[in-house]
């Protein structure tokens, strides 16, 4: 059962270093999510996640908000936004409390978070996401849902996620100016987890690799929850630049060269593929051969691999994910990526690309939509949660009254 009364339209913006995302979509109260509409416009105004220009910005969302609408035929006043940047700081912690009941209840689950994410958090920072790991009752762990259950001690491990507060204020001053409420802000590799993973991985332990335009995020999930984030500010867009510095051409040629005949691993070409680049300045276009592409473009991929490797090696999680890594994002897409990351890793590894939703999806089943649809799927989780929440907490307020009343005739 859904919990939503009626069908409710769902809005993810993915605000990225390259390019702006909006996709709009409708909730059926069945559960089923359909996409009936997507913007997408080039960005100019961040740099590695951050906001470095905020008319630039906010022209952009509002440019990819318009497209949206208009494909959809709806007007947006509201949605879920994605953020990512090297500000980002993901760090475990535990609380505990005694049970006051004899039964865990939302007040003690309450209680317990609280205390768990009562630690310092330095003063330019703010918490963005409070993420249960597990629960432990009196010593007996794995406790995925303590409501309900008897016990004296209620332990909590969760998984706290902290944002720079300025960078967060400049996202937000962006998509007011562009007539939008935020629902919520979104850690993007926790959003883009939603859309690629599958629940038997999540399970299983699996590394995720969002490789976007100004940073590659990584989230690792064990037992079904997640453990640990990181970000690297180093992605698509370093390759890009790598591109246009050897080869002596536009970003813009760059990118779409990038495209067209990118590929993460020298041996994978051949010396007879020949390619034309655009020369600057009206110069003439030259030949260049795809293996000397690729020698650039593998040695910024080993670079990006290698650093994920050692944030996962340091974290302790690496012999925790046989279910490997999941590579998603726009920069992951680029040939022999995979065969890459299995080298360096020397663990399974696959594209990620969305699922669980309808609609557009020759369009959407596209690793550069992992985030905005991910937003969707966010959306749509938080929304049958509030509507459990306040079904469940009536239904105890209702039954401390009628105890109360029970009581007193």
């Amino acid at each position: 059962m859904s919990g939503i009364s009626q069908n409710e339209m769902l809005v993810g913006l993915d605000i990225g270093t390259s390019k702006v995302v909006a996709v709009v979509a409708e909730a059926t109260p069945e559960g089923d999510i359909e996409v009936v509409g997507l913007g997408s416009q080039p960005s100019r105004g961040l740099r590695s996640g951050v906001v470095v220009d905020i008319e630039s910005t906010t022209q952009a969302i509002k440019k990819s908000i318009q497209e949206a609408e208009s494909m959809a035929g709806c007007h947006i006043s509201s949605c879920y936004v994605g953020i990512s940047g090297s500000h980002i700081i993901g760090l475990n912690s535990e609380g505990v409390v005694p049970i006051r009941d004899g039964e865990v209840k939302y007040g003690d689950v309450d209680r317990v978070i609280e205390t768990a994410q009562a630690m310092a958090i330095p003063a330019d920072q703010r918490l963005l996401h409070v993420l249960p790991r597990d629960y432990i009752i009196d010593k007996q762990d794995g406790i995925k849902e303590p409501l309900g259950m008897a016990g004296s001690r209620l332990e909590a491990k969760v998984h706290l996620v902290t944002c720079s507060e300025n960078s967060s204020q400049n996202i937000h001053k962006c998509i007011s100016a562009s007539g939008l409420d935020v629902e919520a802000f979104v850690l993007e590799q926790l959003a883009s987890s939603y859309s690629v993973l599958t629940e038997d991985e999540r399970n299983l332990g699996v590394c995720l690799i969002d490789i976007g335009g100004g940073t590659t995020d990584i989230a690792v999930f064990v037992d079904g929850s997640i453990c640990f984030t990181d970000v690297i500010p180093i992605a698509g867009d370093h390759v890009t630049n790598d591109i246009a510095q050897a080869l002596r051409t536009p970003p813009t040629q760059a990118e779409t060269i990038k495209q067209r005949y990118g590929c993460a691993v020298s041996s994978m070409t051949r010396p007879e593929e020949i390619m034309m680049v655009p020369g600057m300045g009206g110069r003439p276009e030259r030949e260049l051969s795809r293996q000397a592409l690729a020698d650039v473009l593998e040695r910024r991929y080993v670079e990006i691999f290698s650093m994920a490797q050692q944030k996962l090696s340091s974290s302790g999680f690496d012999e925790l994910i046989p279910a490997g890594i999941v590579l998603t994002g726009g920069a992951s897409k680029v040939e022999g990526a995979t065969e890459l990351a299995e080298e360096i890793f020397h663990s399974p590894v696959r594209m990620g690309s969305p699922h669980s939703v309808e609609g557009f999806s020759e369009i959407i089943n596209n690793p550069v939509y992992a985030t905005s649809v991910g937003l969707l799927l966010y959306g749509q989780k938080q929304m049958q949660e509030d509507h459990l929440n306040y079904i469940n907490r009536d239904r105890n307020i209702l039954n401390r009254i009628s105890r109360w009343f029970g009581g007193n005739l």
